[in-house]
């Protein structure tokens, strides 16, 4: 077993998953550095990659050209970005990275395509995003309540 592959399966997003369902995650699997500032996707771009954060902070915020609205800070052993799996497959919001970012990368479409064809897995995948939209919903709650102080 390669570096990747290890790396991969000690995950904590993947903690657990079974060994046939790891497979599909690893196939196309690939990792990138991220530097600060550097937009990691964009809000309303094609949304194509799921990321499992090795290390560093990322930003999601909510963009547009006058502003940016801070949602969430993903950090070391969280996972990021789901659009890929929901049409119209488009990013919902910017992801930035605010300190050096290492993160690997798992091809979205691979992952849709296998999903559909393997239900176990698809199942599997699914609780764990479900995790994720949990967690960014009760992320921009808390945002919102914040707001309310400031109107």
């Amino acid at each position: 077993m390669n570096t990747l592959e290890t790396t991969i399966i000690k995950h904590p997003f993947l903690k657990t998953m079974r060994s046939d369902h790891l497979v599909h995650m690893l196939k196309n699997a690939k990792e990138q550095d991220f530097q600060p500032g550097e937009i990691i996707f964009r809000q309303g771009d094609p949304a194509n990659s799921f990321y499992l954060i090795e290390s560093g902070k990322t930003l999601i915020e909510s963009h547009d050209e006058k502003m940016s609205v801070p949602i969430q800070v993903i950090r070391q052993g969280e996972a990021l970005g789901w659009s890929w799996l929901f049409p119209p497959f488009a990013w919902h919001f910017q992801a930035r990275a605010i300190e050096p970012t290492h993160a690997i990368v798992l091809d979205g479409a691979h992952l849709l395509v296998t999903a559909e064809e393997d239900s176990e897995f698809g199942y599997e995948l699914m609780k764990r995003i479900t995790q994720i939209l949990i967690e960014r919903l009760q992320a921009g709650e808390k945002h919102a309540k914040g707001l309310e102080n400031v109107f």
